[in-house]
């Protein structure tokens, strides 16, 4: 049984995320790309799907479509040859081409660079257009909230919240902008490391601050 949900503070909470950044300070975004289009194509291609996955067929498939207009004008059937190992890649496949059929009408074959034009493309999440507007763009306005960010800001009582667009306001509220960039790959990395499935408080740099919200200190 869970336990009652704790909240951090806001100087604790300061405390825990600058303990998460020293320990995991060389932690970057995980997925390999070039340009803007490529790492569009990449962040669709890793919903659900390992980031190892990914980063083992983007060579080929960027080698293959290189603009736009590459995969504006894609087979379905071509495409998924270079990404079927993807959870999903039917799926993902169309999103691709749907995706930059709709860049190159709308945007003069230019990946947008604000939130609300990125979301407005079908396939493309809060999630993954903060993903680009960060690591493409430089532009830090929010904070992509994925499986991981979700689960560990509820046990380290950051956001008692389950959805991800209140999480993220959640966390834009506890945590220094400066720490926006590269905390969701941080939480990402703890969670690996430490804080998975049977998280190892025991051994945690954390043990002393974080309430462990849900965990069992014995696990």
């Amino acid at each position: 049984m869970q336990d009652s949900f704790k909240l951090l503070d806001k100087k604790d909470a300061d405390k825990l995320i600058e303990l998460l950044e020293q320990h995991y300070k060389d932690v970057k975004y995980y997925l390999n790309f070039s340009n803007p289009l490529e790492l569009l194509v990449a962040a669709i291609l890793s919903a659900q799907t390992k980031d190892t996955v990914v980063n083992s067929i983007t060579p080929e498939l960027f080698k293959r479509y290189k603009t736009i207009d590459d995969y504006a004008n894609a087979k379905e059937e071509d495409l998924l040859q270079y990404i079927k190992r993807v959870s999903y890649a039917a799926k993902k496949a169309e999103y691709i081409i749907n995706a930059a059929k709709i860049i190159k009408e709308r945007y003069n074959s230019k990946i947008p660079d604000t939130l609300e034009d990125l979301t407005s493309i079908p396939g493309i999440g809060r999630k993954t257009a903060n993903t680009i507007l960060i690591n493409a763009f430089g532009k830090v306005n929010g904070i992509p909230v994925d499986t991981w960010v979700i689960k560990l800001s509820y046990r380290m009582g950051l956001s008692k919240e389950r959805n991800p667009e209140k999480i993220e306001k959640d966390l834009e509220r506890m945590i220094d902008k400066k720490y926006w960039k590269n905390i969701a790959y941080v939480l990402k990395e703890h969670g690996k490391q430490i804080c998975g499935i049977k998280p190892r408080c025991e051994s945690c740099f954390l043990n002393e601050i974080c309430p462990k919200n849900g965990v069992k200190k014995s696990d």
